[in-house]
């Protein structure tokens, strides 16, 4: 064929080598590219917490504050790493053909995330349930959604929305419910400073919302303690 024809061409011209060596030496530029430009974002990140600092009243050149500002940066650049990750980078491979039609649910999913609204966190746990439509997903990969979309800027109600709407249109179940129960510091810390509230959001969607029976299942086993 053509194809194979132009592959034994490469070969025969060292254009694979030659094709290889270009491909690293992109990568490797590419690589240096982005390492410098987080480099200066994290820069820019330490700049403005030192601003802050010293609006503050705070002396940022005592001992105790000499790097905080860098570790603030990089703190926050962690808590805020899913804007960088994608649900293509973590499911391509770990969604299989398997003939299971019956709920799958995993509960208590850990969760830290900040309030878009005081950049302070709220954090506690998401249930997530599906009902397979031929196809099933790595139990882990449940988690590693939730992990992408709480690791932002968040209000509770568009988390739980996103991790729902994500598993519903990569895996095209026949139902899809996410609840999150969780503590917000905003309520705790400041405000109202309530100790012991917690907010619950829940979406469901598919056979979750149509069927009063699937749902009520869901709820039966994911609330219970």
């Amino acid at each position: 064929t053509k194809t194979s024809k132009a592959c034994q061409g490469l070969h025969r011209s060292g254009g694979y080598s030659k094709a290889r060596m270009e491909y690293h030496h992109v990568s490797a530029k590419n690589g240096v590219a982005d390492e410098n430009q987080n480099a200066e974002k994290l820069s820019h990140i330490e700049k403005a917490y030192t601003t802050i600092l010293s609006e503050l009243g705070e002396d940022v050149k005592r001992e105790g504050l000499l790097r905080t500002p860098l570790r603030a940066a990089k703190a926050m650049q962690f808590l805020t790493k899913g804007y960088k990750e994608t649900i293509q980078d973590i499911l391509n491979d770990a969604i299989f053909d398997e003939n299971h039609e019956e709920m799958v649910i995993v509960k208590d999913i850990d969760l830290f995330s900040l309030c878009e609204h005081h950049l302070v966190p709220f954090f506690g746990k998401a249930h997530i349930a599906y009902l397979p439509n031929k196809k099933v997903v790595g139990l882990s990969k449940l988690a590693r959604i939730v992990e992408i979309y709480s690791r932002r800027l968040q209000v509770q109600e568009r988390l739980t929305k996103q991790i729902a709407s994500a598993i519903a249109e990569a895996l095209e179940p026949a139902g899809v419910a996410v609840v999150i129960e969780a503590v917000h510091m905003c309520m705790v810390m400041r405000g109202v400073q309530k100790m012991n509230a917690s907010t619950v959001t829940s979406v469901m969607l598919g056979s979750f919302n149509d069927n009063a029976e699937t749902r009520k299942e869901f709820l039966a086993l994911t609330m219970q303690k």
